[in-house]
């Protein structure tokens, strides 16, 4: 399938490469499972989750974490020349805001304040004491760098860099910061999954980690296409 019409001056035709074509049909999974856990919740019994639960961590520390993969998505996007680049970017700006403001909502909706409890430590209490994140075992408490480390989030250094450097420099600064990124969300969505119980909780988290996992595949494509190294 291509994204545009051959004209009578016989303008290339672009073809979109295979795996767009499987983003696509992930995202739209993620969108048809999005809104059938909006609705199915209407009919379930209430379920308060409170400030302890892995269901309020995951809200607090998704939405931070969402937050600077928004920031070096629109970093990236003002400045990327490549198309594909520009278009995912594009998509995970405005997919992760809308997810933000939804777990932003769930605190507000369970009587919960935006922040509380050290980052990650409601990933340390799953069944038999296995931990979930680098280094993060039950009752162990990362400080808060090293929470950000095991999230995959970037240092103040690496978002600089990112901010100064153009062309295919840039392109691949934010390919690898976000794959990193991507691969730290997968093991909080991970947690909650095992720890939490709110339905409409485990249908985003579900959503939320086969949809990075696309995009950390579709990101290594195009990391291999652009030749960028390790």
């Amino acid at each position: 399938m291509t994204d545009a019409l051959a004209t009578d001056d016989q303008r290339p035709v672009r073809v979109l490469p295979p795996w767009w074509a499987v983003l696509l049909v992930a995202l739209g999974i993620a969108g048809v499972a999005f809104a059938i856990g909006r609705f199915s919740t209407f009919d379930a019994a209430p379920v308060t989750p409170g400030t302890d639960s892995a269901e309020a961590g995951f809200a607090r520390d998704m939405q931070v974490h969402h937050a600077q993969a928004i920031d070096m998505a629109m970093t990236i996007y003002r400045k990327t020349a490549d198309e594909d680049i520009r278009a995912l970017s594009y998509d995970i700006a405005t997919g992760q805001s809308a997810q933000r403001g939804e777990m932003f909502d769930w605190l507000v909706q369970w009587g919960l304040p935006q922040a509380g409890g050290p980052t990650m430590a409601w990933m340390s209490a799953s069944d038999g004491g296995h931990g979930h994140g680098a280094g993060a075992g039950a009752g162990d408490e990362l400080d808060e760098d090293g929470a950000r480390e095991a999230m995959g989030m970037a240092t103040e250094v690496e978002l600089t860099e990112l901010a100064q450097a153009g062309g295919t420099e840039a392109d691949c600064l934010f390919l690898g910061l976000l794959i990193r990124h991507h691969e730290g969300a997968i093991p909080m969505a991970d947690a909650v999954l095992e720890l939490g119980s709110e339905p409409r909780t485990l249908a985003v988290a579900e959503a939320m980690k086969n949809a990075q996992q696309f995009e950390i595949d579709a990101m290594t494509s195009m990391q291999q296409r652009l030749s960028c190294s390790a």
